[in-house]
């Protein structure tokens, strides 16, 4: 029986194994020949595989459980791939430009024609591949600086080159002589007294940046102005201050009076020194009464009273070095004033040394500089990681598109911006696009590296034409023509590559104002005028009106969706009068549709035109350092600060 029951377990095994290959068998067979089958729910038909994919419209209408939430771009889509396209969409033609002599926009339009015809043909022969233009990775050029410039007065000729910058414990030194004073009928620095002339005698010793933006001066790291005979203060005086993108920060003016013990100091000195206007033999006795001291071993401190540090036709030695917490200026081995750093500034910024006005320069020596500069290939900020790169555009609009003025060489002010406020998680989620808009640059090279930049990053739309200061309005038209037709935003947001948003404060005072209403929110300005004189000069051909409408700042403004569609439509109409000061535009644009539809004006200091304020909705000026400050103080505390520190 035993025996029996050990044949029929041995039996039921062998046929399993059997079973189990022949099933294998028939699956390799069925797999091979590729031949699926599915069963329905009634076990009668027999159906094939889906076809493929063909667009991302056909896998909408597809149920999957692999499917991701967010929508997927698609390759094989012609509509994702007019998405993706680097170039604006914006049509730039010769009707576009075509304005009567009667406009007086007339030098705008030509300017304007010009700059696309050139641009044109730079993105032509970048796409075609005709200028092989190589850009290679910047080399390690440590060493390359020299350790220390030295220049004869003769030799002195615009600005002196720094090139690697500086670094703690640089110095530059001046020796000149300040010239005789002379006469001047218009004055900038006081009021003359009806025809007749002042008697100026000043000069400027200035730390520059490099030049970043055509059209615009270089950045003033450090400006050091001593005014020999006054000012409108009537005595003498210096002024220092700093200038970034063309606005002064506050001046700091030192006028005789030695700063008070509980102000702040740099690196333990004082800002300003104490000097006096009196006669020579008041020193001296000071200086005699001072030796006294020291001869008869009196301890106690005496104070000398020193003069003005410059005297006209009366050689000096001026020394700039750099500290700790700022710039400290000694003349003849004496210490003036000291200067703390400015926010947006560092050391390795001051590449060049310029000295201009009533100066007879004799020598410039600069020591203990920085043999590297980390900024020699601006494109070297560049960090090409997919964590930064854009978010696949919906199908269905976003509610906030911001579109952000940039310049082709400002990589490093564009990659600030992707690792700070554009992780925000609104703009992660795709409630919220941001877009940079660039020009084209005159130098080939840099374009080609803003075509990879673009390429791989997909957040970049070039508008065709060769970038210039007065036509930055081109490129707020280009905004708009993109939130309208490519992305559907329902508001639409305009800013600048050192603008800091608060992606939610911007959205929530949008959200603010009914569905129906149209809307113009920023810091807007009121009966501001012209300025008829000058370098920034708007004549009357240009601006006939006395007053300029209601226009926001041009760092940050938001607008309803209906009054960009105006925008675009007028300019494809050819009917849109252009003007070179883009924020002053976009009032007057506003202004139009407001005499046809009742427009919704929300003023809000907050919306910072000149640095930062507590509490902030956009914050400008703002350095790449800055940028990251700002955004790890969101990332830590709950009301928003600025970053004033270095």
């Amino acid at each position: 029986m035993k025996r029996k029951l050990e044949t029929l377990v041995w039996l039921t095994r062998k046929r399993s194994i059997q079973f189990l290959i022949g099933a294998s068998l028939l699956y390799l067979v069925l797999v091979t020949l590729e031949i699926p089958i599915v069963f329905k729910s009634d076990f009668t038909t027999v159906a094939t595989r889906p076809p493929r994919l063909l667009s991302e419209e056909d896998s909408q209408q597809r149920e999957s459980p692999a499917r991701p939430l967010t929508t997927v771009s698609n390759a094989d889509s012609p509509s994702q791939l007019a998405r993706r396209s680097v170039v604006s969409a914006l049509v730039l033609n010769d009707a576009a430009f075509a304005a009567s002599s009667s406009d007086g926009s007339l030098e705008l339009y030509r300017l304007a024609s010009h700059a696309r015809k050139a641009g044109r043909s730079l993105w032509e022969d970048l796409q075609s591949g005709k200028l092989r233009t190589v850009v290679s990775r910047p080399e390690n050029r440590s060493g390359s600086c020299p350790g220390s410039v030295a220049l004869a007065g003769s030799d002195v000729s615009g600005v002196v080159p720094l090139p690697c910058g500086l670094t703690l414990g640089s110095h530059v030194t001046v020796v000149g002589t300040p010239l005789p004073a002379r006469p001047d009928f218009e004055p900038k620095i006081t009021v003359a007294a009806g025809n007749e002339p002042v008697m100026v005698s000043q000069f400027v010793v200035e730390l520059q940046g490099i030049k970043t933006v055509d059209g615009e001066e270089p950045p003033r790291v450090f400006h050091f102005n001593p005014r020999l005979k006054g000012d409108w203060s009537g005595k003498p005086v210096i002024e220092l201050n700093t200038c970034y993108r063309m606005q002064w920060g506050s001046a700091l003016r030192c006028d005789g009076w030695k700063s008070k013990a509980d102000e702040d100091t740099v690196d333990r000195m004082v800002k300003c020194e104490k000097w006096i206007m009196d006669d020579e033999d008041h020193l001296e006795g000071s200086k005699a009464t001072w030796w006294l001291n020291r001869l008869i071993g009196r301890t106690k401190k005496v104070n000398i009273d020193w003069p003005f540090p410059f005297s006209e036709e009366k050689l000096f030695v001026l020394t700039i070095s750099a500290g700790l917490e700022g710039y400290h200026v000694s003349v003849d081995g004496r210490h003036v004033t000291s200067f703390p750093y400015r926010t947006g500034f560092t050391l390795e910024d001051a590449t060049g040394l310029s000295l201009a006005g009533d100066i007879e320069v004799h020598s410039v020596f600069a020591a203990s500089l920085p043999s590297s500069h980390p900024s020699f290939a601006p494109q070297r900020h560049l960090d090409f990681s997919s964590r930064w790169s854009a978010q696949p555009l919906s199908d269905s609009g976003v509610e906030l598109f911001i579109g952000v003025l940039s310049a082709g060489n400002h990589f490093a002010e564009r990659m600030a911006v992707r690792k700070s406020w554009m992780q925000h998680r609104l703009i992660k989620s795709g409630v919220v696009v941001a877009r940079f808009f660039v020009a084209l640059h005159s130098r080939q090279e840099i374009n080609a590296e803003l075509k990879k930049e673009s390429e791989f990053f997909g957040d970049i739309v070039i508008v065709p034409y060769v970038d210039n200061y007065d036509l930055v309005v081109l490129k707020t038209v280009a905004i708009c023509e993109y939130g309208v037709h490519t992305v559907s935003a329902k508001y639409i947001m305009k800013g600048d590559d050192d603008t800091f948003v608060r992606v939610d404060a911007v959205i929530n005072e949008a959200r603010k104002v009914p569905d129906d209403t149209s809307f113009y929110i920023g810091n807007i300005n009121y009966y501001h005028k012209p300025l008829r004189y000058g370098k920034w000069a708007v004549t009357y051909e240009e601006w006939p009106e006395e007053d300029y409408p209601p226009y926001a700042n041009g760092p940050g403004y938001i607008l309803s969706s209906d009054i960009a569609h105006y925008i675009v439509s007028e300019f494809e109409k050819h009917k849109l009068r252009l003007f070179k000061m883009e924020d002053v535009s976009m009032g007057m644009w506003v202004e139009q549709f407001n005499s046809t539809k009742p427009v919704h004006y929300s003023h809000s200091l907050k919306f910072c035109q000149f640095g930062c304020i507590e509490d902030y909705y956009t914050a400008h000026y703002q350095s790449p350092r800055q940028m990251m400050c700002l955004w790890d103080k969101i990332q830590r505390q709950t009301k928003p600060q600025c970053c004033n520190m270095r």
